[in-house]
């Protein structure tokens, strides 16, 4: 029986006034863990902030738990399901880790009695139990991301958006990572997980997502994407082989074809 999808874009265009960086997109989202590839400037954060109902589309449709958000009173409903873990995410420097994922827990609507051990299960999965009264501040870079992530993460959110957050773990932490976005999806969650990592995205993900110029250029499992490869296209594994192949990277010059 066919799953329906978390998410569904229908023709959709973004950007910052006259700019557009999505155009004209249509993809659809299902439980599971997606990967989302891309260079710089591809529209991947234009992408989360749209499906994090941060910016409304400037055109096309867009559904979110098989409801069509057409307005700020839709989207205040559906965010009560979204986690999202921005690339870049504010706090506040005295607040504690608890503090700061038990506010996240608050803008969330979790309920009040709730709250609190969703906020313990949220440390504990990222590994901070033990940290939960340090101060946000006194973090480094790897503990600022793990603290991000259980924000993202309390209260178990349908829809997990995910940008970079692999960035500043160590290898271990990495590994734990793929191990918990695994439980999330086992769990029903759809996960969206941007990153510049492939073999992350080779490992963890069900779905691969390629984006360029705002399009979707391909989209397939991991095997798929690999499949893609060519010999001369740059990378050190088949599947950055076949990312690179098919952002047209791996395409002979006229040079070398003579």
């Amino acid at each position: 029986m066919p799953i329906d999808p978390v998410a569904r874009l229908a023709s959709l265009s973004q950007g910052y006034g006259a700019r557009r960086v999505i155009k004209d997109l249509s993809l659809s989202v299902q439980p599971g863990i997606t990967g989302l590839l891309g260079p710089n400037g591809a529209g991947k954060t234009t992408l989360f902030r749209t499906l994090a109902t941060i910016a409304p589309p400037q055109s096309g449709v867009m559904e979110l738990f098989g409801k069509p958000v057409t307005s700020e009173r839709d989207a205040r409903q559906v965010r009560r399901r979204i986690g999202y873990l921005p690339q870049d995410f504010g706090y506040y420097p005295a607040f504690s880790i608890t503090d700061f994922v038990r506010y996240s827990a608050w803008l969330r609507e979790v309920p009040s009695k709730e709250a609190e051990s969703a906020t313990k299960d949220a440390l504990a999965a990222v590994g901070l139990a033990d940290r939960a009264r340090d101060r946000m501040k006194s973090l480094s870079g790897g503990m600022l991301r793990r603290a991000g992530i259980a924000a993202a993460i309390v209260g178990s959110p349908s829809l997990l958006l995910l940008d970079e957050p692999t960035v500043g773990l160590d290898p271990a932490q990495r590994l734990d990572f793929r191990a918990l976005i695994r439980s999330l999806a086992g769990a029903g969650a759809a996960v969206v997980l941007s990153t510049h990592l492939v073999e992350d995205v080779g490992a963890a993900c069900d779905t691969v997502l390629v984006l360029s110029d705002g399009q979707v250029v391909h989209r397939g499992t991991p095997q798929q994407l690999a499949e893609q490869s060519t010999p001369t296209a740059p990378g050190d594994s088949p599947l950055e082989r076949g990312y690179m192949t098919v952002l047209g990277h791996g395409r002979p010059t006229e040079e070398a074809a003579c």
